[in-house]
């Protein structure tokens, strides 16, 4: 069943949240216990028949743990990695899937006001609200990289040495609770940003709600 800005509002929380992903797309375990037998497990569907690159498998092993590291020590609660083919080619990108709690005493900001706030002081990030299934959320778009395209205040590196990636961020209110969801998307593919963005967008778009018998209508 799938939340509208019209209905009622929900007197409980959600038990869990569904996405639906493209094919191609993997769950990464972000926990310390099972994080390295689930990139283990990834790389062998991504090396499968791929015999002669060891080097290359212990570099992306390397920086799928580092990024596995990260995603927990951010609070994340799920990791996706895309092995989604086109062709010969793998379409590289990740959804992190972040649960933001307010702190005690602090007034959770509707979504006019938080689109305000992160509108502020970054001119190269794209600020939206927009409707999803799930409820109306910000949605915060930002080319990554390059003179052209510098990194936000605080990020590690120069501009220049900044590897170039698209993100795409959407942050809604969890229903009936003082908590945010955000949903990260990023890709390095800037050469079809508009591209990578449908596809977040179509992501995005499909998340729902779920109580203990299934969606929520």
């Amino acid at each position: 069943m799938t939340v509208t800005p019209g209905n009622a509002p929900r007197t409980a929380p959600p038990a869990d949240y569904q996405l639906l992903l493209p094919e191609g797309w993997f769950r990464l375990s972000i926990d310390p216990e099972r994080r390295e037998r689930s990139v283990d497990a990834l790389l062998e569907k991504q090396f499968d028949g791929i015999d002669n690159a060891p080097h290359v498998r212990r570099e992306v092993r390397g920086a799928l743990l580092e990024q596995a590291t990260a995603a927990f020590q951010d609070g994340g609660i799920e990791l996706y990695i895309s092995l989604q083919q086109a062709g010969p080619l793998t379409i590289p990108a990740s959804l992190l899937v972040t649960l933001v709690p307010m702190p005690s005493g602090v007034r959770m900001p509707t979504v006019q006001e938080l689109a305000r706030s992160l509108s502020d002081g970054d001119p190269e990030r794209e600020v939206t609200v927009v409707e999803l299934a799930a409820g109306t959320a910000v949605r915060v778009r930002r080319l990554m990289g390059g003179p052209d395209h510098p990194a936000p205040a605080g990020a590690p590196g120069d501009a220049g040495q900044t590897l170039p990636s698209v993100t795409s961020d959407y942050q809604l209110p969890v229903p009936a609770t003082e908590a945010h969801l955000l949903l990260t998307f990023s890709s390095p593919l800037v050469q079809i940003a508009d591209a990578m963005l449908e596809l977040f967008d179509a992501v995005a778009g499909s998340l729902k709600w779920m109580d203990g018998e299934g969606a929520h209508e």
